[in-house]
């Protein structure tokens, strides 16, 4: 586990700078430990991603699968942030046999489910930075076919409550906001959005894996945290349901920031003391607490020096294969402590890989 023991000492090593004037300043963001850089990182872990084979094919008929879709949109983002047009080449050319009439067209999902409709954001974020239309229509199309048969509510037929959905939900219908300019898919964003809140979000500001199921599965609630950060971004300061779900984002930074070990990590089941550090989850609130940050949602002498300690904990699970250690396999719902508690850990999963890109992408970002 490279780096862990080194980077604990040196956790807030520069977090703080003294300006020309004197006065000491917030520098929450730079001055990383070596081995830390966020450009650093994110290129490794971009460049590994282009040379690693499918996950989760173990059958004959076995699908693309959600985890490696966001794994391609953190190293597009790597790509873009870092001006690495040869990166952008090489994952542009390893996604094409996905498209219609390629030679890996039997692997893309087809059921209306948010965890194969997210496939979409793929070669929607392709599109948007090559400006291919191609592309764009393409991934313009699954987003569309997530709304044709809508509940009577109003709300995408595939919506379920679990909070997973926070982010494949709603990061396809931002995604096609940001390709179009269409303002209903950020319409549909924000409806969403506040539905599961008004559902899901408990006092403590943290959320049940689902209604029938109260515990606080860490990556579940890493996906919450990612895609609030994501939609409010995008969400313009006067839109009608943003107050309500920057709310529901605070409120969520606040619960965590309680349950954020010593180490710089939060574990499996977020507040439980006996499970153990786990890096997928960590590494989505470390996104999410960093693009609060930036975007002033956060209090910065707060938040700041905890998404610094976060990412430099987080990076120290990145082994020296560029796999990320520590990461929760895939976990349904289930109302049983033990069957949380047992989970393994698995190593190179693109569920740990997809968000410490994220990560990286947030600090890179001005």
């Amino acid at each position: 586990m490279r780096g862990v023991v080194k980077v604990l000492g040196v956790v807030l090593a520069g977090c703080f700078s003294v300006g020309a004037a004197g006065a000491q300043s917030a520098d929450y963001f730079s001055n990383w430990p070596e081995g830390t850089a966020p450009q650093d990182v994110g290129k490794k872990l971009a460049e590994h991603f282009v040379v690693s084979p499918h996950q989760y094919l173990g059958s004959p008929d076995s699908k693309f699968h959600y985890s490696e879709v966001v794994s391609w949109y953190g190293a597009l983002t790597i790509a873009k942030l870092t001006h690495d047009d040869a990166l952008r080449g090489e994952l542009v050319k390893r996604f094409e046999p996905l498209m219609p009439g390629g030679a890996e067209e039997k692997l893309i999902p087809q059921r209306h489910h948010v965890d194969d409709s997210i496939f979409g954001l793929a070669p929607m974020e392709i599109g948007i930075q090559t400006h291919d239309d191609r592309y764009l229509k393409y991934g313009v199309s699954w987003a569309d076919r997530q709304w044709e048969a809508p509940r009577p509510d109003g709300l995408s037929g595939e919506t379920r409550f679990w909070i997973d959905d926070m982010y494949m939900l709603t990061m396809l219908q931002l995604e096609a906001y940001r390709a179009t300019g269409d303002k209903k898919y950020l319409d549909r964003d924000a409806k969403e959005m506040v539905a599961y809140l008004d559902q899901l979000q408990q006092p403590n500001g943290l959320f049940f894996h689902a209604p029938d199921v109260k515990y606080y599965w860490g990556r579940g609630d890493g996906w919450v945290a990612a895609g609030m950060a994501e939609v409010l971004s995008e969400l313009p300061v006067d839109h009608p349901q943003r107050a309500r779900i920057l709310k529901g984002y605070k409120l969520m930074m606040a619960g965590l920031l309680k349950y954020q070990g010593k180490d710089g990590m939060w574990r499996e089941l977020i507040d439980k003391e006996e499970a153990w550090p786990e890096s997928s989850s960590s590494a989505m609130f470390t996104f999410a607490m960093i693009t609060g940050v930036k975007h002033g949602w956060l209090d910065g002498p707060t938040y700041g020096p905890a998404a610094r300690k976060a990412w430099i904990a987080v990076v120290g699970y990145v082994d020296q294969n560029e796999n990320v250690t520590q990461v929760c396999e895939g976990t349904g719902k289930k109302d049983d402590l033990p069957y949380y508690l047992a989970r393994k850990r698995r190593t190179g999963d693109f569920h740990g890989q997809a968000p410490v890109m994220w990560a990286a992408g947030a600090l890179l970002r001005q």
